[in-house]
């Protein structure tokens, strides 16, 4: 399993464990970066995880951590990603913040299914 899987397996196990996904965003909003797949937006599965990027990733240094509900980010994020054509970022890592990106409708099957086990 890559580094990349692994991290989408965590994140979908801690978000349905702890019912929090975290988001970064600075005085623009929420970054949603292109990638080779499109333009994405990073979330993350533990604040941790978040302020580790922001300290590390220096285009998110002034960026702050936001948390958002599991299921108002279900109900509302990902609906909206979709209609607006931006990928999902899961647990982004590294020095240049990468990692897998899917599409939000996908995200939203996985999360259903880890929920239901």
């Amino acid at each position: 399993m890559s580094v990349s899987a692994a991290q989408a397996d965590v994140f979908y196990r801690e978000v349905v464990e702890h019912s929090t996904v975290w988001g970064i965003r600075d005085a623009n909003g929420f970054p949603a970066p292109d990638t080779p797949q499109g333009r994405a937006m990073p979330f993350w599965s533990l604040r941790s995880r978040a302020e580790g990027i922001i300290a590390t990733v220096p285009a998110y240094a002034s960026c702050e951590v936001v948390g958002l509900p599991l299921g108002e980010w279900r109900a509302r994020w990902l609906p909206g990603l979709r209609r607006d054509g931006i990928r999902v970022g899961l647990n982004w890592s590294g020095d240049r913040a990468t990692g897998f990106d899917l599409p939000a409708e996908d995200v939203e099957r996985n999360i259903a299914a880890r929920k239901t086990l």
